[in-house]
C-alpha cells in the first residue's frame, strides 16, 4: 500500500472502517513512543499535526518548555494487522516532531538523519541500508532467561521450534508492507534472525522499529518474550545489527569498479576508510548500552577491531564477493552494531562517517585476510590497526571528542545522549554483581 499525500490517507482510513490512529514516534534512546487519535482527528491531524507533552519523553524537552506537534508522514501510514478488540481496526503512522512554532524539533531523531541524508544528496548521492537485527526467544520475561530450543545455525526442527513465531512476524512484516528477504534460527540457542529488504535509509529506520515492535507484539500474543538485548546469555554469542550499505548516483550504484580488485570504486573504499576512521568516536550511537560491550568482546563473531575485508566475517567491516551482473549488489556489511540502537541516530553516524571519508579523500587501510584475533599488538599496530571501545565508559569519552559526531547529530542530540550515557554509566558502575559475590565474598 504505496500511499502519496493526505487524500491517499483519508480515503484508505475511510475504506477500511478504520476507528483509531497511532501516531508514532521515536525517543533519543530509540524507543518507540505512540499516542492515539480517533478518526474525526485524522484529517486536522494531517494538516496540522497533534499536539503532546514531550516533558516526559526521553531527551525532548523541559517540563517549562513541554508542548510538541506530531506532524503525521502520509507515506508511512499503514493498517495494523491484528486487532485488539473484535469492533476496532487500528492504523498508524510515524510521525515528524515539530515546536509550536512550526520549525524542526532538534532532538527528534527522525530528523537527525532526514538532514545528514540532505547532505548526501547534495553530493549527489542517495543512501540505502539492508540491516540484519537478530534477536532472542525466551520463555518469559521474569528471572533467569530460559531458551526455547538448543538449536543453531540455519536449524530447522525439531531443534528450531519457534520457526513458526517467525513465520507469523513475517506475515505481519509483510501486511505492514515490509518486504523480508530471509528469515533463518541463529547460531545461539533460541536465537532468530529476519533479514528486511535494503531500501533508503529513512523507509528503513521506520521499518527497523516496526519489526522490533512486531517481533514482541507476536511473541507476546504466543506467550513467550522476545529480546534484542545485544547479550542476553553468557557464553554464548549475542545479537548484532550487520548493517549492509551502499550509495547511488541515479540507477549506479557509486561503490562499483568493474577494473577494481575488490570491484570497489574510490568512494567505496573511502566511505570504508571513513567508517574505519570514526568507528570508535560513533560507536556510543550504534552500540549505546552497558550491556552492548559484553557482545564486544573476542570469541563470538563480533568485531573488536577497526578492520575490513573482503568475505571474512570476524572483521569489523566485510565487503560481500561480487557476483557477475550484479553491480548493483556491491555494498559494505558495517559488523558492530547491535539491534538495541536507534536506528535513526545510527544510520546517520554510519553516513556521516562515510561522507566523511569520501570528502576528504580517507586513504583506507590494507584488507585484513586473516583472523585479526590471532595478530599480536605489534602486528596490530604494524598494520595501523585501532580496537573498538571495550566499554560505555570507553565510548563516552571518544564521542566527547569527536567534532563528526556533534555535527551528524546536532548539539541538541550530541549532548542529551551523552548525558544519559553518563548517567547510566554511573548508575552500572555502582551495582555489585552477582560475579563478585561468587568470587569475593567467600574470601574476602
Amino acid at each position: 500500500m504505496e500511499l502519496r499525500d493526505k487524500n491517499d490517507v483519508l480515503k484508505v482510513a475511510k475504506e477500511n472502517n478504520i476507528r483509531f490512529i497511532r501516531l508514532w514516534f521515536t525517543d533519543i534512546l530509540g524507543f518507540l513512543k505512540s499516542f492515539a487519535i480517533t478518526i474525526k482527528e485524522l484529517e486536522p491531524a494531517l494538516e496540522e499535526g497533534a499536539g503532546f507533552d514531550g516533558s516526559s519523553i526521553e531527551g525532548f524537552v523541559r517540563i517549562d518548555e513541554s508542548d510538541m506537534v506530531a506532524m503525521p508522514d502520509p507515506s508511512t501510514f499503514q493498517i495494523l494487522p491484528w486487532k485488539h478488540s473484535e469492533e476496532s481496526t487500528v492504523a498508524c503512522v510515524f510521525c515528524d516532531i515539530y515546536t509550536p512554532e512550526g520549525e524542526h524539533f532538534e532532538g527528534d531523531p527522525r530528523w537527525v538523519l532526514k538532514k545528514n541524508l540532505k547532505r548526501a544528496a547534495d553530493l549527489g548521492y542517495t543512501f540505502y541500508v539492508g540491516p540484519e537485527l537478530e534477536y532472542f526467544y525466551f520463555k518469559s520475561s521474569d528471572g533467569m532467561p530460559e531458551t526455547l530450543d538448543s538449536g543453531g545455525y540455519f536449524d530447522l526442527t525439531p531443534l528450531d521450534v519457534a520457526s513458526d513465531f517467525r513465520k507469523q512476524t513475517v506475515v505481519a512484516l509483510e501486511a505492514l508492507g515490509i518486504e523480508v528477504e530471509t528469515s533463518h534460527h541463529e547460531v545461539g540457542p533460541s536465537q532468530h534472525e529476519i533479514d528486511l529488504r535494503y531500501t533508503d535509509a529513512l523507509k528503513m529506520a521506520d521499518n527497523a522499529m516496526t519489526y522490533r515492535l512486531v517481533v514482541k507484539e507476536v511473541a507476546l500474543r504466543n506467550n513467550i518474550y522476545a529480546t534484542f538485548m545485544p547479550k542476553p546469555l553468557f557464553g554464548q554469542n549475542g545479537s548484532g545489527m550487520h548493517t549492509h550499505m551502499s550509495l547511488f548516483k541515479g540507477e549506479r550504484n557509486a561503490f562499483f569498479d568493474a577494473n577494481d580488485k575488490h570491484h570497489l570504486s574510490d568512494a567505496g573504499k573511502q566511505y570504508i576508510a571513513g567508517l574505519i576512521k570514526h568507528a570508535p568516536e560513533f560507536t556510543l550511537v550504534t552500540n549505546q548500552w552497558v550491556n552492548s560491550y559484553k557482545r564486544l568482546v573476542p570469541g563470538y563473531e563480533a568485531p573488536v577491531y577497526t578492520t575490513w575485508a573482503v568475505r571474512n566475517r570476524s572483521d569489523m567491516i566485510r565487503v560481500p564477493a561480487y557476483k557477475l551482473g550484479q553491480e548493483n549488489a556491491t555494498r559494505i556489511e558495517l559488523r558492530s552494531p547491535d539491534p538495541a540502537c536507534n536506528p535513526y541516530l545510527a544510520f546517520s553516524a554510519m553516513l556521516a562517517a562515510g561522507l566523511e571519508g569520501i570528502e576528504k579523500n580517507y586513504k583506507p587501510i590494507p584488507p585484513v585476510e586473516r583472523n585479526v584475533y590471532a595478530l599480536n599488538e605489534k602486528e596490530r599496530d604494524e598494520l595501523k590497526i585501532d580496537t573498538l571501545p571495550e566499554d560505555l565508559f570507553e565510548a563516552i569519552k571518544a564521542m566527547e571528542s569527536s567534532e563528526l559526531m556533534k555535527k551528524a547529530l546536532g548539539e541538541y542530540v550530541f549532548n542529551t545522549l551523552l548525558e544519559n550515557k553518563r548517567l547510566e554509566w554511573e548508575d552500572y558502575r555502582a551495582q555489585l554483581s552477582q560475579w563478585e559475590m561468587v568470587n569475593y565474598f567467600p574470601v574476602l
